[in-house]
């Protein structure tokens, strides 16, 4: 291979594997372009494997739960497994928010707040890619928990 194809091979590579830095270096003219779409996918769908991985995990665990005669052992047991299933339980939710924002990247809705149609944010994003709020409207919406309760 020459230099000429190597160094396109290499661009090309770099590309389609950004890294959060060259994320956040973009311009805001550049927010949400196919890129950082590619680049929030590629997060989202980790996520979401690492996500069903683990709840496969859990069903092995509790499959295997070994016998115990005595009592202290088998409450400890169940109180492992008792925070195992709140865990996962957790985690199922947050499937269902990770798999609804792959939905809005091929809808072209991600990045975009719910309420005021204004930029979430990269910095946003990376910290919680699932989220749907800006900053801002985020803060508001809690300020209003706070106050009236739910």
């Amino acid at each position: 291979m020459n230099t000429k194809a190597k160094k396109a091979a290499s661009a090309k590579t770099n590309d389609a594997l950004l890294t959060e830095a060259q994320i956040l270096k973009m311009g805001d003219k550049d927010y949400m372009n196919p890129v950082q779409l590619a680049f929030f996918r590629n997060r989202l769908k980790e996520l979401e494997s690492t996500l069903i991985k683990n709840a496969g995990e859990t069903t092995e665990n509790l499959r295997e739960t070994p016998l115990v005669p005595d009592p202290a052992d088998r409450a400890t047991i169940e109180e492992e497994h008792a925070l195992e299933l709140r865990t996962r339980d957790r985690e199922r939710k947050l499937l269902k928010k990770v798999q609804q924002s792959i939905a809005s990247i091929d809808s072209g809705e991600y990045g975009w707040c719910e309420e005021t149609g204004e930029p979430i944010g990269i910095p946003r994003l990376l910290a919680r890619p699932t989220a749907t709020l800006s900053l801002e409207a985020q803060q508001r919406r809690e300020l209003k928990q706070k106050l009236y309760g739910d």
